[in-house]
């Protein structure tokens, strides 16, 4: 098992659903992290492909100069998927009650998670259900601060430092057979956590964690 029930557990055990049941039209993170994704994206998605922007808002963050053949938005509030103007379409889905997404195998070229893996609870299947959404080849970009709504995020994720967040990551991809060995992208701020989290001084630290679905050649 991945995680014990302890670390699955939230400060707040009501429903996601109840907690995102009115739209939130702020920012999450400072300019410089959403640069910095941006320009991640930039280098790394591919134009006219499909990608999944999982657990979503009213803003992806994507390059604006590229074209994407399809987006698809996923999120826990409809308010705020439909101000997501990079979105093409979008569903609502609570990931904590129901992991099973409703998508076809193989069917995008990327996966995007942002600032939000630490409200997974059941992180084990969900990223089996990204690795079966993926094509081969497919990458998978999860992207995180400091920052949470710290009454939502799991124990697991609460209780550890920056670096063990990091590894915890790297463990949800390294529970799905399949998947490349996790890269990592960290630039980390000097100013210490919780003024960051206050939003005090300093940028907001950058980490993602980056993976492929492998391509498996069938055998002679």
């Amino acid at each position: 098992m991945l995680l014990k029930p302890d670390q699955r557990a939230k400060l707040d055990s009501s429903s996601d659903t109840l907690f995102y049941d009115y739209p939130r039209f702020v920012t999450h993170v400072d300019e410089g992290f959403i640069a910095q994704l941006t320009d991640l994206y930039r280098e790394r998605l591919r134009p006219n492909s499909h990608i999944l922007d999982m657990m979503s808002s009213w803003v992806s963050h994507l390059p604006e100069e590229m074209a994407f053949e399809h987006v698809e938005g996923h999120g826990l509030n409809a308010e705020e998927l439909a101000k997501n103007s990079q979105l093409n379409h979008y569903f609502v889905q609570n990931l904590n009650e129901d992991q099973v997404l409703p998508l076809k195998d193989q069917s995008f070229d990327a996966v995007l998670n942002t600032v939000s893996v630490q409200y997974l609870q059941y992180p084990e299947a969900v990223f089996a259900e990204i690795y079966r959404v993926l094509k081969p080849g497919g990458m998978v970009i999860v992207s995180f601060s400091n920052r949470m709504f710290y009454q939502k995020a799991i124990a697991a994720w609460r209780d550890g430092s920056e670096s063990d967040r990091v590894a915890l990551v790297k463990r949800y991809f390294e529970s799905v057979p399949g998947f490349s060995t996790p890269e990592i992208i960290q630039r980390q701020s000097d100013i210490p956590a919780i003024f960051q989290m206050l939003g005090l001084g300093g940028g907001d630290p950058f980490y993602a964690v980056i993976a492929e679905r492998l391509t498996i050649e069938a055998k002679s």
